[in-house]
């Protein structure tokens, strides 16, 4: 399942993976209305294969981009 979660709100540094504690960029949703939060890490290496989180996913909100944005100085 691929897709951006419109009524989600923006991760923030509050935000935390659920599997080593670094800031999330990736929420995922599941059918039984819970949630899991990964790194941009953790978020890339859990989410394909026969385990992977994209099959049990209702959304998912990936947000690892950010890590690319460039912030003005000055």
């Amino acid at each position: 399942m691929n897709g951006t979660l419109t009524s989600t709100r923006p991760l923030t540094a509050l935000d935390v993976c659920d599997r080593c504690g670094a800031q999330a960029y990736v929420r995922v949703l599941l059918a039984n209305s819970g949630e899991l939060l990964f790194c941009a890490h953790h978020g890339r290496v859990l989410r394909e294969g026969p385990k992977g989180y994209d099959k049990v996913a209702v959304d998912i909100q990936d947000e690892s981009n950010r890590l690319n944005e460039t912030k003005p100085t000055g």
